[in-house]
């Protein structure tokens, strides 16, 4: 009777099975950091537009304010070269703080608040469609392009056009795989490299992020709000006495009748 022994996997098999593993978990990994840091940048643009809103628009009128005041100044004595530069410089920081601050969006500031099902959906977006987990230059620039929609999709809300987008790389040629435990075995020791470098590059950005001046604000604002107190409104009411002491100086300074 002849038996049949079961043929054992060649070495490149064994580790093209060890590697898949492998860069299934760096695929899980890189869609988490993914989501984090797209979900810190939502979060920071809304943080950042509430501030404006709230206190921006105020510096905004007290530079404004004191540039007028400056100018004030030189129309009483246009002899004083440090006073001109004096206005110059404040009319400048007027025009900063105006730009900064702006007007567009600010009527109804945006709120980033995703839910459980459109972390989830963007997560499998991120963890097949990522541009950093092919070797294929063709698939790396549809799957930029890919996660360039995702990312604008995740931050507005639209969990229909996740759907969509993960759908129409699932049905594209791209995302056939090729034959052949070599040439398999050599894609996903770059596929797993790729990952490797797109997480370490994930750390530094949100690493420098959180050294942000604006993230430290919003670590003050979230400190603040524990304490039961709106660090917003104690800045823009503090602004706001500025802006009313300044308002009095120029309403009490006379305008020089033809300087």
């Amino acid at each position: 009777m002849t038996t049949h022994k079961a043929r054992l996997p060649k070495p490149e098999e064994r580790e093209l099975s060890e590697k898949s593993a492998e860069r299934t978990q760096l695929e899980s990994d890189l869609a988490d950091r993914e989501l984090r840091l797209t979900s810190l940048h939502a979060e920071l643009f809304a943080f950042e537009r509430q501030y404006l809103r709230q206190v921006g628009l105020r510096y905004a009128e007290l530079d404004e304010l004191k540039a007028l005041l400056a100018e004030r100044m030189v129309e009483h004595d246009p002899g004083q070269e440090r006073l001109h530069r004096a206005a110059d410089q404040a009319r400048a920081r007027a025009q900063e703080s105006q730009a900064a601050a702006g007007t567009e969006g600010l009527e109804a500031p945006p709120t980033f608040a995703p839910t459980a099902e459109i972390k989830s959906v963007y997560r499998e977006v991120a963890r097949r469609v990522h541009p950093d987990l092919t070797s294929d230059r063709a698939d790396r620039a549809k799957r930029q392009t890919l996660m360039a929609a995702a990312n604008a999709a995740y931050k507005s809300g639209n969990v229909t056009r996740l759907h969509t987008l993960l759908a129409e790389y699932e049905g594209s040629p791209e995302a056939v795989k090729g034959e052949g435990a070599g040439a398999d075995l050599v894609r996903v020791i770059r596929q797993i490299s790729q990952a490797r470098n797109r997480i370490s590059e994930i750390e530094a950005e949100t690493e420098q992020i959180m050294r942000s001046d604006v993230f430290q604000l919003r670590v003050r604002c979230q400190e603040a709000a524990h304490a039961g107190r709106d660090l917003f409104q104690e800045m823009a009411r503090r602004v706001g006495e500025q802006v009313a002491t300044l308002q009095r100086r120029l309403q009490e300074q006379p305008v020089e009748v033809g300087s």
